[in-house]
């Protein structure tokens, strides 16, 4: 499963969302999907996942706003780990 995929699910699951409602580029926060809390909740569920630790600095939309950023975020932590843990 992609990393886009598996954040679909979580979101679908925890969240209570139609998973035809999460498109790669639909924004998560925008579109009243997850809120302040849920993005805690999503960060904590990344760092499990992926075994990546997300630093205060990068909790910013350009990282987590939508699917297909978060998946590219985990790919550029997962290249500096050298791999994650997935």
């Amino acid at each position: 499963m992609t990393v886009e995929q598996q954040v679909r699910a979580f979101i679908a699951e925890n969240f209570y969302v139609e998973v035809s409602r999460l498109g790669d580029e639909t924004s998560l926060i925008s579109e009243g999907i997850i809120e302040s809390t849920g993005v805690l909740e999503l960060i904590q569920f990344l760092e499990s996942e992926y075994g990546i630790r997300i630093k205060d600095t990068e909790m910013v939309p350009d990282n987590l706003e939508t699917i297909a950023r978060i998946g590219a975020f985990v790919a550029r932590k997962c290249s500096a780990l050298s791999g994650c843990g997935a």
